[in-house]
């Protein structure tokens, strides 16, 4: 990637070998003019001294242009010090990495050793809690948005994406189905993480001194009762781990932060309550995108999604889901998006004028593998209707929480 992203700073990329490639003219031949081969090292020697820098700044996390949580004075940080005599940040919180964004199109060299993943927050967020279960040994890359994790993957920047698709409490993030659609990734696995909000605060405070929660809105949702009980006002941020940065940066003794313990343990808060969500079945569904699909097997249990339009008619959504049907195929999963290129359907089926209707597309993940001759077959079948059909990915189930 490195490569790819200096050849745009070359004088002439265009006369260039792509990445891969042998350039029959790089080689001494009779013949060759001395002054053209001249010029030509020294444009080979502007890329290479790019491509020294972008190796140098490979370590160092990109800077956000559009910072989630605001920046805070330093007056503020001098109040934070007053802490950490009594108990020190994991790591500063100025040297954790910065979320990379959509327009990101920066770097980093890559030796192999790691899975390098992206997922959208901050340090502690519980995407990278769900990363970390993917691949224990994996770096993991902060992104602002979704989006820019989508793109960071195209880019060559990471290696896989970890995003959310669906709360067990909250119910479908409608953006990433979206994303899956936009962007030409591939689900290869999927994450089920069990989700235990903290309640987090300065250190020695005690929960009765709060005045004021800052989290997410979902995780601030699926706390209620505690909070209603608390009297506490309700502060939205980007994400839970921000909410814990900003606590922990702001030093304002009666606002705490809903986040996880390990978000706590890098932003130097204390947990002053475990465990608060008012539902103890709390569980987000993660997926793994790469820019590659998996060879499907049988082996183990398996999971397929895909994403159709149907053509107009009465019954037709009856018989796509059929297919499924007949075969002994178990639906685990149906989403509806409005279809944006056509929202609406005008019809004339009566005598009293048209009618309209939503144009949608259908979100469906299978319990079964690509491998398996029901699913080839249910897919062939279910084209004999559907004005769109494209298979998001097949990929091994998780089953371990």
């Amino acid at each position: 990637m490195a490569l790819k992203a200096s050849a745009s700073i070359c004088p002439s990329s265009s006369s260039y070998p792509q990445l891969g490639s042998h350039d029959s003219n790089c080689g001494l031949t009779g013949g060759l003019n001395l002054r053209y081969d001249l010029d030509k090292c020294c444009n080979w020697k502007c890329c290479c001294t790019s491509l020294g820098l972008v190796a140098q700044r490979a370590l160092t996390p990109v800077e956000d242009e559009k910072p989630t949580v605001p920046l805070v004075d330093s007056s503020l940080a001098a109040d934070a010090s007053h802490y950490n005599d009594s108990k020190a940040f994991h790591k500063d919180v100025n040297l954790l990495p910065r979320p990379l964004t959509a327009i990101d199109v920066s770097s980093s060299p890559r030796d192999g050793s790691k899975v390098r993943v992206a997922y959208q927050g901050l340090p502690g967020a519980y995407s990278e809690d769900a990363a970390l279960k993917a691949y224990p040994k994996c770096e993991t890359v902060p992104c602002d948005e979704f989006e820019a994790a989508f793109k960071a993957v195209e880019l060559w920047l990471v290696d896989k994406a970890v995003l959310p698709i669906e709360n067990s409490v909250g119910g479908s993030i409608h953006r990433n189905y979206d994303l899956l659609l936009r962007h030409r990734l591939h689900i290869v696995g999927e994450v089920q993480l069990q989700v235990s909000h903290c309640l987090l605060g300065l250190p020695g405070v005690r929960k009765e001194e709060l005045k004021a929660v800052v989290s997410h809105p979902q995780a601030l949702a699926q706390c209620e009762n505690m909070l209603n009980d608390l009297g506490v006002v309700k502060i939205g941020s980007p994400d839970t781990a921000a909410a814990a940065k900003t606590v922990a940066l702001d030093c304002v003794r009666d606002t705490g932060a809903i986040a996880s313990c390990r978000a706590a343990k890098i932003y130097g808060l204390d947990v002053l309550a475990e465990g608060i969500q008012d539902d103890d079945v709390n569980i987000t569904r993660f997926l793994i995108l790469a820019r590659d699909p998996i060879i499907p097997g049988t082996d183990r249990p398996y999971k397929t999604s895909i994403v159709f339009s149907l053509e107009e008619g009465p019954g037709v959504l009856f018989k796509a889901l059929a297919v499924f049907s007949m075969r002994n195929i178990n639906l685990s999963k149906i989403e509806s998006r409005p279809l944006k290129q056509r929202p609406l359907r005008v019809v004339d089926d009566s005598n009293e004028g048209s009618a309209k209707y939503f144009d949608y597309l259908f979100y469906i993940d299978f319990e079964a593998s690509m491998a398996d001759p029901r699913s080839q077959y249910a897919l062939g079948h279910l084209q004999e209707f559907a004005r769109f059909l494209r298979v998001l990915g097949c990929y091994p189930m998780d089953t371990v929480l």
